[in-house]
């Protein structure tokens, strides 16, 4: 019903933004920094999570329309479901990317292979919306090579009409056979694998492969509870009550709330991961100066706010955190108090031959 509440409130304030006019209507914005058309004629490759950017739907701000005809920069737009299959992406070099947005871990490797551009933060006159605990984090200590897009935590999702509200705040329900075969998990093997962790009360970034193994058995244990592994399709089997309780991140959940009330959501008691999106500039970027303007756009207040509220997730920007008409302000969820933060671990980037003993193990559950 909040997420509901939230749609309502973005679209009777994005109905005083827009333009008359044909098909999309572009939002009358209210611009911080300054853009020109230097660039007009050229292309921006964009390789975004899906469902990570408002586009529109519903009346919200169509943040690459906005974009393109602000600078009358063409923008083409690619959607990936995980940092690994980014990353395998562009680590084959088929498509040349001017702008990503993974996740912390996977931009400490990415540095560490020297397969990003440092950006030049001079040009990103916007960056001093950068919220200060979201800066000199342990992946880019420089700020040289990625800006804070997003902020989130995984959490567990149930839906009450199905299991009811006593439910026990734990990752032990993935393995609880009251929700045999209505019961998912992810299909990228760092999330999967903190499932098991937390119930085992491991560090996530440990190099003890025993760690990994006891990890791999457990999850092994309990793949036969599981409907299924999923990434992107866990929004139409929580929406639609095809499953019942599925790990995922709670910026997605708020998603999924808007068209289906009886969905709820814990951080469990065991801890959690949490975790900052950045947007960065791969190495063989093309269009190194339109991806900096592009930046730039995405941290404009009208802009962040519009894809905080699209999106769901928390947001690192001030303009946004600050905004008491933000729909999300200061909801318990997205932000909540020293009181009720869940503990949680970052993901870091593991040294190569330990990543690769995880991932064969995932490759056996997978097949198990």
């Amino acid at each position: 019903m909040k997420k509901l509440l939230c749609t309502i409130l973005i679209l009777t304030v994005l109905s005083t933004l827009f333009l008359s006019g044909c098909g999309y209507q572009y939002a009358d914005l209210d611009l911080r920094a300054e853009f020109d058309e230097s660039l007009k004629g050229t292309e921006l490759t964009v390789y975004n999570w899906g469902e990570y950017i408002s586009d529109g739907a519903g009346g919200t701000i169509d943040v690459n329309k906005e974009f393109e005809k602000l600078t009358g920069i063409k923008v083409n737009y690619l959607t990936f479901e995980s940092n690994e299959t980014m990353y395998s992406q562009i680590k084959s070099g088929g498509i040349s990317y001017d702008i990503i947005i993974p996740s912390d871990y996977m931009i400490e490797r990415l540095i560490k292979e020297d397969m990003l551009q440092t950006i030049d933060l001079s040009k990103i006159t916007n960056y001093d919306l950068i919220a200060k605990q979201y800066k000199n984090l342990f992946f880019d200590e420089k700020n040289e090579y990625s800006v804070p897009y997003n902020v989130g935590m995984v959490g567990m999702i149930y839906n009450t009409e199905l299991v009811g509200k006593d439910i026990e705040h734990s990752w032990k329900v993935l393995w609880d056979e009251k929700y045999k075969n209505m019961a998912l998990n992810f299909n990228n093997p760092r999330d999967a694998f903190m499932t098991a962790q937390m119930i085992l009360g491991q560090d996530l970034n440990t190099l003890n492969k025993a760690d990994w193994d006891a990890a791999a058995d457990l999850l092994k244990q309990g793949k036969k509870n599981l409907q299924t592994y999923v990434m992107d399709e866990i929004y139409g089997k929580m929406e639609t009550g095809e499953a019942s309780v599925a790990p995922y991140y709670a910026g997605d959940y708020l998603t999924m709330l808007e068209n289906n009330e009886n969905l709820a959501f814990f951080y469990p008691d065991e801890g959690t991961n949490i975790f900052v999106d950045s947007i960065c500039i791969p190495k063989n970027a093309k269009n190194y100066q339109a991806a900096l303007q592009y930046i730039n756009f995405l941290l404009e207040p009208d802009i962040s706010t519009a894809n905080a509220e699209y999106i769901g997730y928390a947001s690192p920007n001030t303009a946004v955190i600050e905004n008491k008409d933000y729909c999300y302000y200061q909801n318990e969820i997205l932000y909540p108090d020293e009181a009720d933060m869940p503990k949680v671990q970052y993901y870091h980037d593991i040294d190569a031959d330990v990543r690769s003993y995880y991932e064969n193990l995932w490759s056996e559950i997978k097949l198990y």
